[in-house]
């Protein structure tokens, strides 16, 4: 008897309507913030490194062990100090094609891999286990630690990463559904609100960057940090000011674009995202060109306001050796060259996101940046 073949579409429609037969679901959100957060392990689990069997093993056993209980779940998914080494010295062995240009930190995949795992135990510590964020005005989960709403937030969170077992995007430890799903039960997918970044928001410019002659400026961009409103304003009175003297500065044709930094971060839940709002204005009110203009609307501190310039500059293919100018107001542009700042940086970021030189005049420095700031880190999950 003759066999008649089914229709590819009808069936895969099939396969998905048999329970026996059906393909793992995977959540685009899920990934790409995965991805974003934790670009290492993201390729590590795509690799599914054989030298890694035995730890990540012994893992899974241990948070199955919990039954679903959603303390012992989270306590049983955080990293140990020996496990996280465990996990570098495998990565240490995988061959170059196993990693995407995310996770090649300056510093070597073993740190990366170190880097991403200590910051997945501070979003399991934070957001599920009730630890104190580090900006608590500004971070941290919708309910207050101990709350019934943030207990409940949490067995929500552990029951929907229960349900993504198999999604192969998050394959390489339970862990990572557990940080990806308390931070959509939370709603805290701010690392990936604007992305493709570049692509969807920045094209112009970045299309004007790849062919522009870098030598024929002084400077390679005009670096406008931002100075958040306390209240409903888009724009308090100093981003104002730092947007007036960047248009100014860059009809001296001393730098071919300006780069905006700031999210939506003060006041706490406020709509209005800075390094939109200060575009806005350029455009609107100085008719500064659109192809002259970058947004970088993740940063939410002056810290990471530097880093993540650096990484703007590095996919405009800027030169990092040739120096960029910090235009902001002087309370600001004093505090950023303060040693105080140099030992936040430190701190916070673990290294200097660049070199701050030489003084122009009360609200101009120069600024050397640094290859370091291409490190990815979620110890904070809303920028890392």
């Amino acid at each position: 008897m003759k066999k008649t073949l089914l229709p590819l579409s009808f069936a895969l429609s099939l396969a998905w309507s048999l329970p026996g037969g059906a393909a793992p679901v995977t959540d685009q959100h899920w990934s790409l913030l995965a991805r974003q957060l934790f670009p290492a392990l993201s390729d590590m689990g795509n690799a599914r490194l054989d030298n890694a069997n035995a730890v990540l093993a012994a893992r899974r056993a241990r948070i199955d062990a919990c039954q679903q209980a959603p303390t012992c779940v989270l306590n049983a998914g955080l990293w140990s100090d020996a496990e996280i080494g465990e996990l570098a010295a495998a990565a240490a062995k995988a061959p170059a094609s196993a990693w995407r240009k995310p996770a090649l930190a300056d510093d070597g995949i073993p740190a990366q891999v170190g880097r991403e795992l200590r910051g997945l135990n501070s979003i399991l510590q934070v957001y599920g286990l009730g630890a104190a964020p580090h900006y608590p005005l500004i971070d941290g989960p919708l309910e207050p630690a101990g709350s019934q709403h943030f207990t409940a937030t949490v067995a929500d969170a552990v029951a929907m990463a229960k349900a993504g077992a198999d999604d192969p995007a998050l394959a390489l430890d339970p862990s990572l559904r557990l940080a990806v799903a308390l931070l959509d039960a939370n709603g805290r997918d701010d690392a990936i609100a604007f992305e493709p970044l570049d692509p969807q928001h920045n094209a112009a410019a970045l299309g004007r960057a790849h062919i522009i002659d870098w030598k024929l400026y002084r400077y390679t961009a005009l670096i406008i940090p931002g100075i958040g409103p306390e209240n409903a304003l888009p724009l308090s009175p100093r981003g104002k000011l730092n947007v007036r003297m960047a248009a100014k500065r860059f009809a001296d044709g001393e730098a071919p674009f300006i780069i905006l930094s700031g999210a939506s971060v003060h006041p706490r839940g406020t709509r209005y995202v800075e390094a939109v709002e200060m575009r806005r204005a350029l455009i609107e009110r100085y008719g500064v060109p659109a192809e002259s203009v970058i947004i970088e609307p993740y940063a939410r501190h002056t810290t990471t306001n530097l880093r993540n310039v650096t990484r703007r500059l590095v996919a405009m293919g800027a030169p990092l050796d040739k120096d960029s100018l910090i235009i902001t107001n002087t309370g600001q542009s004093g505090y950023i060259e303060s040693p105080e700042f140099s030992a936040r940086n430190q701190k916070e970021l673990g290294y200097l996101p660049g070199t701050v030189g030489k003084r122009l005049s009360p609200t101009e420095l120069t600024f050397r940046p640094s290859a370091k700031s291409l490190r990815i880190d979620p110890a904070d999950p809303l920028d890392p």
